[in-house]
């Protein structure tokens, strides 16, 4: 017998991530209170999505869709495809940013085929799946889980751990106009490094962990970074800029993901003024990770602005 579908109308709501919060680099990532809504149903005989917000006019319309490739990578596994789905996106997390906008696109796409074919897909497969397709799991575990999450790669594929974040992780994202490549970012990066710099990264990976999940007031020393972020540093100066900034102020800030965003991780002094290049926003640590549900997205979350942002 063949995969049968919900007739009705599924919706997911993915959130925003920041991964390598410093010295993490490729394995530890954090879900935010900023989120893209997603809902698709089984309509027709092709594949079309409609896109408002972030990306609109930008962003292809058909299969080509990151959040079409996901669910359609989710389909053959699962062992079907139906006919046509109708998919309609409400983006709120900016692109190319290094705030996980192509993760919320892969984890939504794979979340909405769950939901499509009645959930019969384990979590695992699904962020083995979401990984393969991203290329690795820093962003793509967070944001399917929630919270803070330590990603690895195994023979059989990506695995997290997800972890509570404590009451004193206080994130504040600084995005910039200008946008940037995880390829650029990743070009930057030397081949090697010395040992002294892996083994102290190494230190300060293991004391984040314990920082973000019991002891925030050790974030600044568990935030220092040498494995990526100064090698990055010439092709972003803007973000080398604030980031050096904030932290003369004492505050636990990072380059979120490959940047150019930069994220703080504790409380930013009031009266900070990052200049007319920067937008601030204030959020909070998204525990629940990318929900699936029934509906469309209804009229008010149709807002990019107003909707989607918790703190």
């Amino acid at each position: 017998m063949g995969l049968t579908f919900v007739s009705e109308p599924v919706r997911v709501r993915t959130p925003a991530t920041s991964a390598n919060l410093g010295p993490g680099f490729d394995a530890l990532g954090v879900a935010l209170s900023l989120h893209d809504d997603l809902s698709a149903r089984v309509t027709g005989d092709r594949f079309i999505v409609s896109v408002s917000g972030e990306g609109a006019g930008e962003l292809p319309a058909d299969e080509s869709h990151l959040v079409v490739r996901a669910m359609l990578r989710t389909f053959d596994e699962l062992g079907g495809r139906p006919r046509g789905v109708a998919v309609e996106c409400v983006n709120r997390i900016p692109q190319a940013r290094g705030l996980g906008s192509s993760s919320a696109a892969i984890v939504g796409g794979v979340q909405l085929a769950r939901a499509l074919a009645g959930n019969r897909m384990s979590d695992a497969d699904a962020l083995r799946i979401a990984a393969e397709l991203e290329g690795h799991p820093d962003n793509v575990a967070p944001c399917l889980f929630g919270g803070f999450t330590i990603a690895w790669t195994e023979d059989s594929g990506a695995r997290a751990v997800r972890l509570g974040a404590a009451a004193g992780v206080q994130p504040t994202i600084f995005v910039p106009q200008e946008r940037g490549l995880t390829s650029t970012a990743r070009a930057a990066l030397p081949p090697s490094v010395p040992h002294g710099d892996a083994a102290f990264n190494a230190g300060r990976a293991a004391l984040l962990v314990h920082a973000l999940g019991a002891d925030p007031g050790l974030l600044f020393a568990a935030t220092e970074d040498r494995l990526h972020q100064g090698y990055r540093a010439e092709s972003m100066p803007g973000t080398a800029a604030l980031l050096a900034t904030l932290r003369s102020l004492g505050v636990a800030a990072v380059v979120s993901g490959a940047g150019p965003t930069v994220l703080a991780l504790t409380t930013v002094p009031e009266n900070f003024d990052p200049g007319t290049a920067w937008r601030a926003e204030t959020l909070s640590v998204d525990v629940a990770g990318a929900l699936a549900g029934g509906g469309m997205v209804e009229h008010a979350e149709r807002d990019p602005v107003a909707a989607g942002r918790q703190s």
